[in-house]
């Protein structure tokens, strides 16, 4: 048996410093299903970067903050919260899906 316990598993990150992303609408990619996620950014109050996670596949902490981290290498925003609503995603595929998100704060331009 295994020691992860059953049931969705909610991971919460903060990055400090970055671009302010200012104010926008939220923006929605993604769908919830089998092997994908959706990604909302939202412009935030607060001058970090949060992410909430929560995704089916429990166990995966290290993974995630790895996945974030990269992520707030390349893109390093602030002023945002991000929710992620994960089936089972692959690292490759949550990559893609805030990159799709961040282009669609700025009209389409990374």
């Amino acid at each position: 048996m295994s020691d992860v316990p059953a049931g969705l598993e909610t991971l919460a990150f903060s990055f400090t410093g970055g671009r302010p992303v200012g104010s926008f609408a939220p923006v929605l990619v993604g769908v919830v299903g089998s092997g994908n996620l959706e990604v909302m950014l939202e412009a935030a109050e607060r001058p970090d970067c949060e992410v909430r996670v929560v995704t089916s596949a429990r166990g995966f902490g290290p993974i995630w903050q790895a996945v974030m981290n990269d992520f707030h290498e390349r893109q390093p925003l602030s002023g945002l919260r991000i929710s992620i609503n994960d089936m089972g995603a692959t690292p490759a595929v949550v990559s893609l899906r805030l990159d799709q998100a961040v282009a669609g704060i700025a009209g389409g331009q990374p």
